[in-house]
């Protein structure tokens, strides 16, 4: 066994090869040796038979010649002919023919011979004779006056045969048991080399190593596991890369207002007019906000990076998430003079998607709607989100009557930091916002599209897949949730 194996690793373990030959060779070898017992069991009683049949057969051998000589039995063989039906070469046999009172006929005296028991017409017995181990058996014949012939033969052969099955059965199948062991051993090594491979790969990577791993040939069982591994690697990958532009956006985004907040606190400080502290506190009070919002969308964006492969899609009103969202964007609606209405709210609408996700695609549509709708003199800009069924599809739109986008400038604007043209003038916006409802509707599986609006701004419609496609739905009627200032 190779040191790798019963070095214990970080765990304190063993190798998985060394735990799972210690699983199975010791199994192996516990059925080897009840498999032999089993069988070198069998074969002894088996050649026990044969011997003790052939010692029947002889001592029957020898009753068909036993004679009557005046009304008593006597033995009919010479001495040659008793010697031809017991020869054996390899054992010794002594026989006696026993009479009714327990006189001895002919051969072996006591204590070989014994009267003979007429309950029990044949028995074997083991017995000691002449500082031998006989297996002597008895055979008891009815007639006139009964007899008993007694045939015993040593029993060198038998146990030198019992011996020669031990070693012909055990020792062949002892040296497959160890072929087995030293195949099982380079089997399980070989199907474990991909492991090996993955953990050493592992081992040499470093921490901005999150490349796949390479296997090779290898069993399902470690296939999935190195696919798991490397959907896991790719998973942690997305995860840092998006900390990594969190990170990267943060520290470039945040540079500006940042440092126009210190201008700002600095100016205030170099005047002593209470105007002026008004003022630039007011103005640092704008950054913080702008600031605030910028840190909000950046999150988002780093969140739904993160959760690309951890959202759960369900069936959801949108009808009510919708209500919810402008009902918390209404005061911030007041302050900026826009009317903020609805259409499409009156009924039920379900999709197939996720509740979060789709309360961040409202807020950020609206709030890109009230950053850049118009404001001419003496009317109230207007922004308005639509609801409604289209096919298998549920439509999601903000409209504002703002200035709009060229058409070749809308695909542009669902990039990170792209701004419209009235919004860098303005100062307003970070360039996130389109950029989070596109990042939000591809996690939905949905889609995202910018038109012109009826009312000469921008339309924003969002697409999302139906909860209960080929339900019908009622006519929508146009309805104003609330409108600021009426």
């Amino acid at each position: 066994m190779s040191e790798d194996e019963t070095h214990p690793a970080a765990t304190g373990g063993a190798s998985l090869r060394a735990r799972l030959l210690w699983r199975v060779l010791p199994s192996l070898a516990v059925t080897w040796l009840a498999g032999s017992a089993i069988a070198i069991g069998v074969a002894w009683v088996l050649t026990e038979r044969a011997f003790d049949r052939a010692l029947l057969d002889d001592a029957h051998a020898l009753a068909a010649n036993v004679v009557e000589r005046d009304g008593r039995p006597a033995m009919g063989l010479s001495a040659d002919g008793i010697k031809a039906v017991l020869s054996d070469q390899r054992e010794q046999v002594f026989f006696s023919l026993v009479r009714a009172d327990g006189s001895v006929v002919a051969g072996e005296g006591a204590p070989l011979a014994r009267a003979p028991d007429r309950a029990v017409p044949v028995r074997f017995a083991d017995r000691r004779y002449q500082g031998q181990d006989l297996r002597t058996v008895e055979l008891v014949r009815d007639g006139r006056e009964p007899f008993a012939i007694v045939v015993g033969q040593t029993t060198h052969y038998r146990s030198e045969l019992i011996e020669r099955l031990l070693v012909d059965a055990v020792l062949p199948q002892a040296l497959l048991l160890l072929a087995l062991g030293a195949w099982l051993r380079w089997a399980v090594g070989r199907e474990l080399r991909p492991l090996a491979q993955l953990h050493e790969g592992l081992d040499r990577r470093d921490a901005a190593d999150l490349r796949p791993i390479e296997l090779g040939p290898a069993s399902a069982d470690v296939e999935r596991l190195g696919g798991a591994v490397n959907a896991l690697m790719a998973r942690v990958g997305a995860g840092v890369q998006a900390q990594r532009e969190f990170a990267g956006n943060v520290a470039h985004e945040l540079r500006t207002p940042l440092a126009g907040i210190r201008a700002l606190a600095d100016y205030g400080l170099a005047h002593r007019e209470p105007a002026v502290w008004e003022a630039q506190l007011r103005a640092i009070l704008a950054s913080q906000e702008r600031a605030s919002h910028l840190i909000d969308q950046l999150l988002a964006l780093a969140l739904a990076d993160e959760a690309r492969d951890g959202i759960r899609l369900e069936a959801i009103r949108v009808d009510e998430i919708a209500r919810e969202a402008l009902l918390q964007t209404l005061p911030k609606a007041r302050a900026a003079g826009v009317d903020l209405g609805a259409v499409g709210l009156d009924a039920e609408v379900r999709a197939l998607g996720h509740a979060g996700l789709v309360e961040g695609i409202v807020h950020n549509l609206v709030d890109n709607a009230l950053r850049h709708a118009s404001r001419p003199a003496g009317a109230r800009a207007h922004v308005t989100l639509h609801l409604g069924v289209e096919d298998d599809a549920v439509r999601l739109a903000v409209s504002d009557d703002g200035p709009g986008i060229d058409a070749e400038r809308r695909g542009q604007l669902l990039r990170r930091w792209e701004h419209g043209a009235e919004a860098g003038r303005k100062g307003v916006g970070s360039g996130l916002g389109l950029a989070i409802v596109q990042r939000y509707v591809d996690l939905l599986g949905g889609r995202f599209e910018l038109a012109a609006a009826p009312e000469g701004g921008l339309l924003a419609s969002v697409r999302l897949p139906r909860a209960d496609a080929g339900k019908p739905e009622s006519v929508e009627r146009a309805e104003h949730v609330e409108r600021t200032g009426t």
